[in-house]
């Protein structure tokens, strides 16, 4: 797990306080405290698990005398059935970190499974498939972590990593030679900067000025196709907009280095994962 503990440990504090008021009602008033359970993460569907570890932390953080167990790692293919961790201690605490544990891993093995899938379609061409900051507020680690879990690569992480003029930025300043040039004059020599191209022109404007990278945006592949052509390599083209597991192998085809998908993140089909608890 390359993520903080801290930052992990905030996710889960925020998202448990959300959950849990003071009391749980069921579990405190039911479940006598001195009860002990096993409990067992099983896996219902079939792709790359990712947060596993996330997980278990939330058990540990609201009890730390639960015992944690981890069978199968991050970024490993699983199938119905596979028993991914164990959990041992007392069945109060087990109870009440279950759904916060299965929220979260349920959530980044979605994204992990959804950017494999788009991965392994690119196969044979150079193409990387990447996030964009389209993402859960507060979750923006997790779920880049879950991309590159997956076999994917990361887009910025914040508007603070480089400086990418879209069409709003273009259009508010004037036009990309002017947007360009004077943000040059006082960026820092280690940000680049990406420029949003709607059309060829645009794409040789952005050359011309020294774009480091373009993002060509909702165009067909057959404009694609002819603008990786006339760049030549003077620039990192990304292509971007509307792309799912139908259209990703011909879009990757153009020759296009990077494919940056929102869906990957923001639309991700969560991955069903239960806890059994074993008396």
């Amino acid at each position: 797990m390359m993520l903080p503990t801290f930052y992990i440990d905030d996710v889960i504090k925020r998202a448990v306080e959300e959950d849990i008021n003071y009391i749980d009602l069921a579990t405190d008033l039911l479940i006598d405290e001195n009860d002990m359970s096993a409990a067992e993460f099983v896996s219902k569907d079939e792709g790359v698990l990712a947060g596993i570890d996330v997980a278990l932390r939330v058990f540990t953080l609201i009890d730390p005398d639960v015992k944690t167990e981890r069978l199968i790692a991050d970024g490993a293919r699983v199938a119905k059935g596979d028993i991914i961790a164990r959990v041992t201690g007392r069945t109060r605490s087990v109870l009440k970190a279950e759904r916060t544990a299965l929220n979260l891993v349920c959530h980044m093995s979605g994204v992990a499974t959804a950017t494999s899938r788009l991965v392994a379609a690119c196969e044979g061409t150079k193409a990387s498939i990447a996030d964009t900051r389209k993402t859960t507020p507060g979750l923006r680690a997790l779920e880049k972590y879950a991309v590159m879990t997956g076999g994917g690569r990361n887009h910025r992480f914040n508007l603070s990593d480089a400086a990418m003029l879209k069409d709003n930025h273009i259009d508010a300043y004037g036009g990309i030679s002017p947007a360009v040039n004077a943000l040059r004059k006082k960026l820092g020599h280690m940000a680049k900067i990406e420029v949003e191209a709607r059309t060829m022109a645009d794409m040789l404007e952005a050359i011309d000025c020294g774009a480091d990278v373009i993002m060509l945006d909702n165009m067909s592949v057959e404009e694609m196709t002819e603008c990786v052509k006339v760049c030549d390599g003077r620039a990192v083209l990304e292509a971007s907009g509307n792309v799912d597991i139908n259209t990703v192998a011909a879009v990757a085809g153009t020759g296009v280095d990077i494919i940056s998908s929102g869906a990957i993140t923001h639309s991700a089909k969560v991955f069903d994962i239960s806890l059994k608890i074993r008396k």
